[in-house]
């Protein structure tokens, strides 16, 4: 019931609606007509006044051109009818007088634009501004322009309709002034000639042929501006037809013939409209209110729009940019690089990418915190960007990696150069959070040709940065065709090795590290050899690298450390050196690593010499001082490798508490034939000896090497000489039985003889 009833009230509702619309509607119908026949009336009578008014304007713009033309020959009368310019003009021509009086006063006191004098064979004799001679070509190129007016003064030109000619003289006689509205150069202006006579003077036929001096007022904008502030002329000013406006109402400016000299617009007072407004106010207020309304839909609908689409910006922004630093990111980079693609396709000149990988960035990160390494990032940013031009392309790809385009075609030279820029920029000291940090950088590069697509692009670029980051790191290497092969290969050994370390198919060997007399075994260094079951014997310069920069090292140097632990306990008297790489030693857990390893091999941690290159404390001082002080807590001796083919920092020495120095193996291939390599040695053992450290010389090969060291007073030495790298079995063999190897004591004592 409650369903039918609210039914009927709904029906009765919709009745009384419609029948409200039925009375409603007549009345707005007839209000509607009458409003619009008020309207027509007003709108009318307002369209005639404002043609009133429009009239009225015309008529005060002709009248005031014509009071500019009236005012000009008033100025130009008050120069030529005087006593001095009959003289100077007259009488014997001065055009020094001329330039000073004539003109100046006309043009500096008077704003005229040009002033000529014609002599009384209407040749140009003087004109000005800024002629102090006359140029054969001006008066030729003006002449034709002037010769009307001075037509007109002289009797010549017919009717004189148009011009403002002095009518108060004798019939026949000639005008004392003449003025025109015309062209000049180009531009409407008021040209107006009056002759060089006194103010009384009444002219004959006879004194006809006297000088004219003629002046040029253009009607410009200042001319336009004076008008229009007297006349109350809205934008009064010279019609473009590009330039029209609504509403704008043209002035035809025309020639004593008739032609059309220039076209003048203004907007016309419509004092009609304000009438309009006046008489029916409710029209605004009902216009307003409307206006008001679509203005508050339509600022609401832009307000929306203007949220919508600041956000779609932002979020774009967002997702093509990265946030910590504001470079482009990976997405912004992969975009860029396709449409730099097709360019180069399409003809366009080649491009290079620049894919750039930050060394050392991780140990920044683990030794001083993610906001050092933040602000790091942020700082390689801006030095990538000060360093480019600004149509170069710098992006972040993600964590320590950046990517830079190049566009245009450079030869090879070219690009390396740029690219030892950006890596002197990026490898120069930062100072953050008060720490001086060093990093270093590897840069891949690529030309685009537009034969391949963008993964194949960064492919080659990732390849290229692999080979510069295995050539010692810190420089940059162009991609070559080669790398592609090298890459097949690289990833098929570094699945091979991952699989030898997982089933225990490298081998760990051991050279003899022997006193300075060569009779005793004092140690042994433990190193890796991989025999393929395939390929056989590869040497460790090949698969240790790859080790690196896969990570594998981290696990193949644990398990060379744990063998040759175990297998160091045959040895009690011995101690036993193993390498360790510079990512095993920037690991946090590096110490607890070996104290786990030296405590399941039952291994005397005093016996264990770990053995790192200067590489390995570049720009982690901190964290690697700390890791090596706690290995010594463990009783665990440090030695120094390859020293002085790094940076031989003394600091490091000083800095570090290392046992022992191993001279590289380079010096000591050269000491019998290079002097500077026999001082070098020298130096390093006098440096170890000074700062407590035992030295090993590495790679002794010959009688004459094993004598000069040990009269440098190297302490330990190994190389061939001494024994190669064997087994552990053969260790035992040669401790046992040390008749079982012997070295040529002949070829010794013939050194010493010698």
């Amino acid at each position: 019931m409650a369903a039918t009833w609210s039914g009927v009230g709904a029906v009765r509702e919709f009745v009384r609606g419609h029948m409200r619309m039925g009375a409603v509607v007549p009345i707005g119908v007839i209000a509607a007509l009458a409003f619009v026949a008020v309207i027509i009336a007003v709108v009318s009578a307002a369209h005639r006044a404002d043609e009133a008014a429009l009239e009225t304007e015309r008529n005060l713009f002709a009248r005031a051109l014509a009071s500019r033309r009236e005012r000009l020959l008033r100025e130009l009368e008050s120069v030529a009818r005087s006593e001095d310019a009959k003289s100077r003009i007259l009488v014997n021509f001065d055009p020094a007088w001329a330039h000073a009086t004539v003109s100046s006063r006309l043009q500096s006191g008077y704003d005229h634009d040009f002033v000529f004098i014609a002599d009384p064979a209407d040749r140009i004799i003087y004109s000005s501004p800024n002629r102090r001679s006359i140029d054969p070509a001006w008066p030729l190129s003006i002449h034709a322009e002037l010769q009307g007016v001075l037509d007109v003064v002289r009797s010549r030109g017919g009717s004189e309709t148009g011009s403002d000619a002095d009518h108060g003289r004798r019939t026949g006689s000639p005008p004392q002034r003449a003025a025109q509205m015309q062209t000049f150069l180009g531009a409407p202006a008021i040209v107006g000639a009056v002759p060089v006579v006194e103010r009384s003077w009444v002219f004959s036929d006879a004194d006809a042929g006297v000088p004219v001096i003629v002046s040029v007022k253009f009607i410009d904008a200042v001319m336009l501006a004076d008008i229009a502030s007297r006349l109350q002329l809205r934008n009064l000013r010279k019609h473009d037809l590009s330039a029209a406006e609504p509403g704008d109402h043209l002035f035809s400016l025309t020639s004593r013939q008739g032609n059309l000299l220039a076209l003048f617009a203004w907007i016309p007072a419509q004092p009609g409209a304000e009438m309009v407004r006046r008489v029916i106010p409710f029209i605004g207020l009902a216009v307003a209110a409307s206006v008001l309304l679509g203005a508050l839909i339509l600022g609401h609908m832009r307000s929306t729009a203007a949220t919508i689409c600041a956000a779609e910006t932002r979020l774009r922004h967002l997702a093509l940019h990265d946030p910590l630093c504001g470079l482009p990111n990976r997405i912004f980079f992969g975009e860029r690089l396709e449409a730099m693609i097709e360019k180069v396709r399409q003809g366009k000149a080649a491009a290079a990418v620049f894919y750039i990988d930050l060394d050392h960035f991780k140990d920044v990160n683990d030794t001083l915190g993610h906001p050092v390494g933040d602000d790091l990032l942020r700082g390689v940013a801006q030095r990538l960007a000060r360093t480019l031009r600004d149509e170069d392309l710098v992006t972040r790809l993600g964590g320590d990696e950046f990517a830079v385009i190049i566009p245009g075609g450079f030869d090879h030279g070219t690009l390396h150069a740029m690219a030892a820029r950006m890596i002197a920029a990026i490898c120069a000291p930062y100072s953050i959070a008060n720490q001086s940090i060093v990093i270093g950088a590897s840069v891949g590069i690529v030309v685009i040709s537009g034969q391949e697509g963008a993964a194949d692009v960064m492919r080659h670029a990732d390849l290229a940065l692999y080979r510069a980051k295995n050539e010692g790191r810190n420089r940059a290497c162009i991609f070559d065709s080669a790398m592609d092969a090298d890459l097949v290969k690289r990833k098929l050994l570094e699945h091979e090795l991952r699989v030898a370390i997982e089933t225990g198919g490298l081998n760990v060997v051991y050279q003899p590290i022997v006193n300075a007399s060569g009779k005793t075994i004092i140690g042994v260094e433990a190193l890796c050899r991989w025999t393929h079951p395939e390929r056989g014997e590869i040497p460790p310069s090949e698969f240790i690298p790859v080790a690196e920069h896969s990570g594998l090292i981290i696990a193949l140097g644990e398990q060379v450390l744990l063998r040759a632990c175990q297998d160091g306990k045959m040895w009690p008297d011995l101690t036993v050196a193993v390498n360790v790489s510079a990512l095993q030693f920037r690991r946090p857990d590096l110490v607890d690593v070996v104290e786990r390893i030296v405590s399941a091999a039952d291994f005397d941690p005093a016996r264990l010499e770990l053995e790192v290159t200067e590489s390995t404390v570049l720009g982690n001082v901190d964290t690697v001082e700390l890791a090596m002080f706690r290995l010594k807590a463990l009783g665990v001796r440090l030695a120094l490798d390859d020293f002085g083919t790094g940076y031989s920092s003394l600091l490091y020495l000083r800095r570090f508490p290392f046992d022992k120095l191993k001279i590289d193996s380079s010096f000591v291939r050269s000491i019998e034939r290079a002097a500077d390599a026999a001082a070098i040695v020298h130096a390093v053992v006098s440096l170890g000896r000074g700062l407590g450290m035992k030295v090993t010389a590495e790679g002794v090969e010959t009688a004459d090497q094993q004598l000069f060291l040990r009269a440098a007073g190297v302490h330990y030495m190994q190389g061939y000489r001494f024994g190669r790298p064997c087994s552990a079995a053969e260790i035992s063999i040669r401790l046992t039985d040390p008749d079982s190897f012997r070295i040529d004591d002949g070829e010794l004592e013939l050194a010493m003889a010698g």
